[in-house]
């Protein structure tokens, strides 16, 4: 299965050999020549991307047994596989012990190396799902517990946790099943009030003529069928959170109500003689736009200000497509545990119908596809088989190129499914002392949504104005162009993802008169080329 792992030796002929491994398994390989740098991207803000380690034992200064004992102390829990060239019991003990959950020799075969890391991540998914439940049984749910390797969803988790730190009123949007229950709990479970309850209301659910009861409470014999008193969500929740969903559902006088409960404090059950002090936290969440339900007059403009003090958008899947192959990942290791299937792996052709899908239920549809195709499942693997559905909604074409892989927009767009740079022609192009392998580490900034590009996303014509095949120089010329300005003139970046140098790369610029064509090219390739300059 596609995940990102991190390859950490000082041989730069053992990780070149890793690297092609890695990559024809499928696997995307980031690679660090020494155990500093590794520890500092592994407990850095891209370290939750990293799926797994391989990790050298012997190395300079920080060996591999001294990067396991750093983790530890950081709580940091990625799988890592240890490798060296002395396979002596005692080290296999002492990795064991630091924290390593496999062992194996140098020089180790593909197949090897296939199994250690399908069941370093297998396991894996199992131990974070089981911590998961164990967390949400407690009401303990934190952010950590929120799986994604996505920047954008990264910079959603950082504004929830800042509203965490707070009592202040958090408004969560978002499309319908993109996790925002989720998120609300992560909130209450990392702030103070996590040891009270959480306690959540479908506001959408409610009936209308109850809604005033569920929410606010009612005496016994207050109106017919009232044969008991209840206490309402609020009280239920004192000392705790109430998260309301689907809150642009409530009708127009249970907002009234709900506006001066939230003002005042207090809550007045139906045929109660006095108000009841309440101390509740609030976080709402909605899959409607509020602001043009106000100015319809569908929603309350004081209350919509009461509730959007603090708001949160949570993106849909579909712009987010890096966190499909991590969350399939946990559903599948779920699923197989609670269905009792020995199911390790999803075929890599069945991984890019699930990112060439454009998920419109969201993560919610993501879950229910692969419990379906773990039922639908009969060996060890699920493969296009399991996903008639998916597999018919994506036709013609397109359903076409994401089965034989991804192209280069679709590949550049997908960091968890990359295209990675040829070895060989690499591996000369450093002995040329051109392009340099010791570091494989996404750039700060993004790469350009297709939105964002200049080019039709996909869409790269093969034939001209006569119907004629385009000239390879041409086409050669045309893919360059947009690898360049797709990646904001970062040509290392550019050189990676069309598997060449960037000695060729800056050599076919020059031969296709694409230097002078545009100012920024010129512009990159100087910067590039500055003494010193470390891509």
């Amino acid at each position: 299965m596609t995940g990102r792992v991190l390859i950490v030796d000082d041989d730069p002929v053992q990780c070149r050999l890793l690297e092609g491994m890695l990559q024809k398994s499928g696997y995307e390989p980031v690679v660090l020549d020494n155990g500093d740098a590794a520890l500092s991207l592994l407990t850095g803000p891209d370290g939750g991307r990293i799926d797994c380690v391989v990790l050298d034992l012997v190395m300079p200064n920080l060996d591999g047994l001294g990067v396991l004992a750093r983790l530890r102390q950081a709580a940091i829990t990625v799988p890592v596989i240890v490798q060296t060239a002395h396979g002596g019991i005692d080290n296999v003990v002492s990795a064991m012990r630091a924290g390593a959950v496999d062992f194996v020799v140098k020089p180790v075969g593909v197949e090897r190396l296939q199994v250690s890391l399908r069941n370093a991540l297998n396991t894996s998914a199992l131990e974070g799902e089981l911590a998961r439940l164990k967390h949400s049984r407690a009401g303990m749910l934190g952010f950590n517990d929120i799986i994604t390797k996505s920047a954008t969803m990264a910079a959603v988790i950082r504004m929830a946790e800042k509203a965490a730190a707070s009592n202040i009123p958090v408004l969560i949007s978002g499309e319908s099943g993109v996790g925002k229950e989720l998120v609300a709990r992560a909130i209450h479970g990392s702030g103070e009030r996590r040891t009270k309850p959480f306690v959540a209301v479908n506001c959408g659910a409610m009936p209308e003529n109850l809604v005033e009861s569920i929410l606010f409470g009612h005496e016994k014999g207050s109106f017919t069928g009232a044969t008991e008193r209840h206490t309402g969500k609020f009280v239920e929740a004192s000392g705790g959170t109430l998260f309301l969903d689907e809150v642009g559902e409530l009708p127009a006088a249970a907002q009234v109500k709900l506006l001066r409960a939230i003002q005042e404090g207090e809550v007045e059950p139906v045929g109660a003689r006095k108000p009841i002090k309440v101390d509740v936290r609030i976080i709402s969440a909605t899959n409607r736009d509020l602001i043009a339900d106000v100015k319809a007059g569908r929603f309350r403009e004081d209350l919509f200000y009461r509730l959007h003090v603090f708001p949160v958008a949570v993106p849909p899947l579909r712009e987010r497509p890096t966190d499909i192959p991590a969350l399939a990942r946990h559903f599948l290791a779920r699923f197989a545990a609670e269905e009792g299937k020995r199911i390790r792996v999803i075929a890599p052709e069945a991984l890019r119908l699930l990112l060439a899908f454009p998920w419109p239920g969201n993560i919610r549809q993501l879950e229910n596809t692969l419990f379906r195709a773990v039922v639908l499942a009969e060996g060890d693997s699920v493969g296009l088989a399991e996903f008639p559905q998916i597999a018919a909604q994506v036709s013609g074409q397109a359903a076409m190129a994401s089965v034989q892989g991804p192209s280069p927009a679709m590949a550049a767009s997908l960091a968890d499914d990359a295209i990675q740079p040829d070895v060989s022609t690499e591996a000369a192009e450093v002995e040329a002392g051109g392009a340099d392998l010791t570091t494989h580490i996404p750039a700060d900034q993004p790469p350009l949504s297709p939105a964002q590009s200049p080019l039709l996303f996909d869409a790269l014509p093969l034939l001209d104005e006569a119907g004629e095949v385009r000239p390879l120089e041409e086409l050669e010329a045309e893919l360059i162009r947009y690898a360049i300005t797709h990646y904001h003139g970062q040509m290392s970046e550019v050189a990676r993802r069309l598997r060449i140098g960037r000695s060729t790369l800056y050599r076919k610029l020059e031969a296709l008169g694409l230097s002078s064509e545009r100012p920024e090219f010129d512009a990159a390739v100087a910067t590039e080329r500055q003494p010193g300059k470390i891509a």
